[in-house]
């Protein structure tokens, strides 16, 4: 916008520049802490949801198996005499 007050279009001019300023350092530091916190995470040594998901389930079939072979040997337990 153009006035005829030389002051005002300078300042209108300076806001324009430190409004483009700050959007820029703004982009950087989303970039910076972007970067940071990918870093952060991948030292972090997490595992997926995949692997967990399948870890999971060998676990509950460790688990059943477990529980099936447990009752299998109280039966075989029950049917020998104790010495």
């Amino acid at each position: 916008m153009q006035t005829d007050n030389p002051f005002l279009d300078g300042l209108a001019r300076l806001f324009t520049d430190a409004a483009g300023a700050a959007q820029s350092l703004r982009g950087e530091i989303d970039g910076f802490v972007r970067q940071r916190l990918e870093k952060l995470v991948s030292d972090m040594n997490l595992v997926s949801r995949e692997e967990f998901e399948a870890v999971k389930a060998m676990a509950a079939k460790a688990r059943a198996e477990n529980e099936s072979l447990s009752a299998r040997i109280a039966a075989l337990e029950g049917r020998q005499p104790n010495p």
